[in-house]
């Protein structure tokens, strides 16, 4: 769209219309959905724009989704620490969404 246009040139239309982009430098960018899955966006480039008083950003990059849900390694942790079995390990996460209130809960 803009391929001929000379970049120093082009920064210079985007300051006079009010606008202005800043490159930032991440790793990773992790979104939480509402449905507690978290989209995972690995190697991004991001981009900041800011235009008429607010700021958008723009991510490309290598995306994944996943479940949030609870961790193999929070199960495990429980069912060493409690001695039952995963099933009720898994349950008792799922009950309580807290590892050390589990454990607590498992070894009454």
């Amino acid at each position: 769209m803009f391929g001929g246009i000379n970049p120093k040139k082009m920064q210079a239309v985007m300051k006079q219309m009010g606008m202005s982009q800043e490159e930032i430098p991440a790793s990773r960018v992790i979104i939480e959905k509402t449905d507690d899955t978290k989209i995972i966006i690995e190697n991004p480039s991001v981009t900041k724009i800011k235009m008429q008083g607010q700021e958008t950003f723009q991510v490309v990059g290598d995306v994944k989704e996943e479940d949030v849900g609870i961790s193999p390694d929070d199960i495990k942790t429980v069912m060493e620490k409690t001695g039952v079995s995963e099933e009720k390990a898994s349950a008792s996460l799922e009950k309580t969404q807290d590892l050390a209130e589990s454990i607590l809960e498992l070894n009454e």
